[in-house]
C-alpha cells in the first residue's frame, strides 16, 4: 500500500498530468553511441558535459541504466515500444517494426499529442531500408538520407551534425509550440568514425571520441537555451539517454554490437520533470531503456498497454532502499552477421552473467571492469542465474506479434526459390559454438572494411576480406562486404558469387539483395536484377532508392507502365529524389507528355544544377512544348556543363 500511495502522490504532483489539454510537452533525446562514463553527472572528471550536468541537476539521474541491445535499431525499438528484443523482434538492421506492437508515439498521438522525429543517421531512416516501421504515428519524421555517392561527405548523405538536426527540430517547434507535442531527437555524432568539428577537432585531437561528446554537449546547451527563450523548457518533460555505448578497445571490441559488457550496455539516463520536480535525485536501482515508455505513460496518467514489458521508473522515486531490478540485454548480431553464437546477459544482485558458449560471471561490485570470470569458481550462482535467463527469455518472448514470427512471406519465398535460394529459416535459427569473444578482432576488421568501402577505399580491403572468407566461409557479412568491394571496383564477375553466398547464408538480408541487384544491372542481367529489387521493395516498400532501381530495370525491359508507376511512388515518397524526377520526366517526354514531364525535369535540374543531363532533358521537353527560346537556354547550360572540367 505504501508503494501505491507513493506513486499516486508522484502523479498528483506532476503538473497538469490529469488533464489532456494541460499535459506537458515531451522531448526525448537519444545520443547515439554515448558511454555512461563520459557524463559528468555520472562521475566523469573529463569535463565533457557541463550543459548536460546542469540539466541533470534539475532532474532525476539513474546511475545504473542499461540498454537492451548494443545496436541502434534494436535498442530504439525497445525504448519506443517498452518491450524486449525477443518480443519486438527487431534484432538487426532493416528489420521491420510491427504495427501490432505498443508504440509510444502512437499512444501519445491518440491522446492529442502532435508527434515529430528528427533523426541524424540513415540507420534510423524508414525510407532507406534501415528502419522500416519506425515512422509509424509520427506526424513528421525528418530523415531523407541516401547512400553516399562519389564526391559526397558523410554529412551530405548518410548523417547530419547535431547542430543541423537540432536546428531542424527548432524550426518544427516554431510552428508547433502550442502543445502538447512529443518530440524525438536522435543525435549521431559520437558514432565512429569520430570526426568532431572545429574547435573540438583540435582540442581533442588525441581523443576524438571525447571531442564528439563535448561537441554534442555544446550543441545541446544551445538547444536548451533556445527552449528557455521560448518559455518551453520549464514545463517540458525531458528525457536524455543513449541507445548503447562504445567499446573503444575494451575487451577487444573497438565499436559495439557484438559483446555485452558495461562499456556498450550501460547508458546515461536522466529525466527532467516539469517544473524540475524531484530535482537532484540520483537513483541507484537498475533501470532499462525498456522502462522509459511506461515511465512516460504513467507520468501522464495514460494507461500502460499490457504488452509493454518495462516497468515505470516513477516507482523508484523517493525510496530509501529501492529493490533490486535485474536488467536483461542480448545481441543476435554475432550469429546473423558472422555465424557465431548469440549472447544474452543478466545483471542481477552484484553479478553480471553472460550466456554464451563459455558462460561468464562477474562480481561487478568488486570487479566493475568484468576482468575475472567467476563462472567456474561460483558454479552455483552461475547455474542459478543461467536458469533465470532461460525462464525470462521464455516468458518475455511469449505472445510476440504473429507478423514477426516469419521474416519472409510466401511471395518473397517464391521469388527466392526462382533465383535458386532455399528460402527457409535455417540460416537464422542455426546455433553455433563459436564464442564471439574469441573472434572479436574479425568483427573489428569487418567494421573497418565497411568504413573503407563507404569512403571509396574498397581496393585496399579486398585482400583481407578474401582471406577471411577463405578461412571462415560462414561469415555472411564478409561475403557481403567482399561482394560490395568487387562491385565498387566494377569486377562484377567476382562480386556476384560473393553476394549470392551472402544471400544464401541470410536470405532475408535486403541489403545483399539490393547490392546484387545493382551488380546484375551493371552486368546486363536485367531480368534477375529486377527479381532481387522486387524482393527488396516487397519487404520495404518505402525504400526509395530500391524502388527507383526497380523502375530503372523495368524501363530497360519495356515494362514502361510498371516503371512509371514506381517512379511516381518514388517522387511521392521523396520529392527531392534527383534520379527519380529525372527518369520520370524523361520517360514522360519520350511518351509525348512533355507538359506533364516538365515539373519533374525542372525539379531535377534544380536539385542538381550542375548536371548537364538534367538540363539537356529539360531542353528536349521545352522544345517539344514549342518553347524554343527556353529550350535554347537550357541546351546552352547543358553544353557548358558538359565542357566544364571535372573537379
Amino acid at each position: 500500500m505504501h508503494l501505491r500511495r507513493t506513486v499516486a502522490l508522484l502523479l498528483f504532483l506532476l503538473p497538469g498530468a490529469a488533464r489532456a489539454a494541460d499535459r506537458p510537452n515531451i522531448i526525448l533525446i537519444t545520443l547515439d553511441t554515448v558511454r555512461a562514463d563520459r557524463m559528468g553527472f555520472l562521475g566523469s572528471q573529463r569535463g565533457l558535459t557541463p550543459q548536460l550536468d546542469a540539466i541533470a541537476a534539475q532532474g532525476v539521474v539513474f546511475e545504473r541504466a542499461y540498454s537492451q541491445a548494443p545496436l541502434t535499431p534494436v535498442s530504439h525499438a525497445s525504448l519506443l515500444t517498452g518491450t524486449y528484443p525477443q518480443f519486438h523482434r527487431v534484432q538487426d538492421f532493416g528489420a521491420r517494426l510491427s504495427v501490432t506492437l505498443p508504440y509510444l508515439p502512437a499512444l501519445l498521438r491518440a491522446q492529442g499529442y502532435r508527434t515529430a522525429a528528427f533523426v541524424s543517421s540513415i540507420i534510423l531512416d524508414p525510407k532507406n531500408g534501415f528502419a522500416p516501421g519506425f515512422d509509424r504515428a509520427f506526424d513528421t519524421f525528418d530523415a531523407g538520407f541516401h547512400r553516399k555517392q562519389k564526391g559526397e561527405t558523410r554529412q551530405q548523405s548518410i548523417e547530419r551534425r547535431a547542430e543541423v538536426t537540432l536546428a531542424r527540430a527548432l524550426e518544427w517547434i516554431e510552428n508547433n509550440s502550442q502543445g502538447p507535442f512529443f518530440l524525438w531527437i536522435h543525435l549521431w555524432d559520437a558514432h565512429d568514425p569520430y570526426e568532431p568539428p572545429a574547435p573540438f577537432k583540435t582540442k581533442f585531437a588525441a581523443a576524438p571520441y571525447d571531442g564528439e561528446i563535448a561537441y554534442l554537449d555544446a550543441s545541446l546547451g544551445k538547444f536548451f537555451a533556445d527552449l528557455k527563450s521560448r518559455q518551453l523548457f520549464s514545463n517540458s518533460l525531458l528525457v536524455v539517454t543513449s541507445d548503447h555505448g562504445e567499446g573503444l578497445g575494451g575487451h577487444g571490441e573497438l565499436t559495439h554490437g557484438v559483446l555485452l559488457y558495461d562499456l556498450t550496455i550501460q547508458v546515461p539516463l536522466l529525466i527532467k520533470m516539469p517544473q524540475a520536480k524531484y530535482a537532484g535525485q540520483h537513483i541507484k536501482a537498475r533501470a532499462g531503456l525498456v522502462d522509459v515508455a511506461p515511465t512516460l505513460l504513467e507520468a501522464l496518467q495514460i494507461s500502460i498497454p499490457a504488452q509493454m514489458q518495462g516497468q515505470s521508473l516513477l516507482r523508484l522515486l523517493g525510496l530509501a532502499a529501492p529493490p533490486d531490478r535485474p536488467s536483461f540485454a542480448e545481441t543476435e548480431y554475432p550469429r546473423r552477421a558472422f555465424g557465431w553464437s548469440n549472447l544474452a546477459s543478466l545483471r542481477t544482485g552484484k553479478y553480471l552473467y553472460i550466456k554464451g558458449p563459455n558462460p561468464e560471471l562477474y562480481d561487478t561490485a568488486a570487479d566493475p571492469g568484468a576482468t575475472k570470470n567467476l563462472a567456474e569458481k561460483n558454479k552455483a550462482d552461475a547455474t542459478r542465474i543461467a536458469a533465470q535467463i532461460e525462464a525470462f527469455l521464455k516468458r518475455s518472448a511469449s505472445g510476440a506479434p504473429e507478423s514477426q514470427q516469419s521474416d519472409l512471406d510466401p511471395k518473397t519465398r517464391e521469388k527466392l526459390a526462382s533465383l535458386g535460394y532455399v528460402a527457409g529459416t535455417q540460416a537464422r535459427s542455426a546455433t553455433s559454438g563459436v564464442d564471439p569473444r574469441t573472434r572479436i578482432s574479425i568483427a573489428n576488421d569487418m567494421h573497418d572494411a565497411n568504413i573503407a568501402i563507404e569512403n571509396g577505399e574498397h581496393v585496399k580491403v579486398i585482400p583481407a576480406l578474401e582471406r577471411i572468407v577463405k578461412s571462415e566461409p560462414q561469415i555472411q557479412v564478409a561475403h557481403y562486404y567482399l561482394g560490395m568491394a568487387y562491385a565498387r571496383d566494377k569486377n562484377y564477375a567476382r562480386a556476384l558469387p560473393e553476394l549470392r553466398k551472402a544471400i544464401e547464408l541470410q536470405p532475408d538480408m535486403m541489403f545483399a539483395h539490393y547490392e546484387i541487384g545493382l551488380a546484375l544491372f551493371e552486368s546486363g542481367d536485367w531480368k534477375t536484377a529486377a527479381t532481387h529489387f522486387e524482393i527488396v521493395v516487397d519487404k520495404n516498400p518505402r525504400w526509395a532508392d530500391a524502388r527507383f532501381s526497380l523502375a530503372s530495370v523495368q524501363a530497360r525491359t519495356d515494362r514502361i507502365a510498371d516503371a512509371l508507376a514506381n517512379l511516381v511512388l518514388v517522387v511521392e515518397q521523396n520529392p527531392n529524389h534527383y534520379r527519380g524526377n529525372l527518369l520520370l520526366g524523361r520517360i514522360l517526354t519520350l511518351k509525348g507528355q512533355a507538359d506533364v514531364a516538365l515539373p519533374y525535369l525542372q525539379k531535377a535540374a534544380a536539385l542538381q544544377s550542375d548536371s548537364s543531363e538534367a538540363h539537356a532533358f529539360l531542353a528536349d521537353a521545352l522544345e517539344r512544348m514549342g518553347r524554343a527560346e527556353d529550350a535554347r537556354r537550357e541546351r546552352g547550360r547543358a553544353g557548358a556543363l558538359k565542357r566544364a572540367p571535372s573537379p
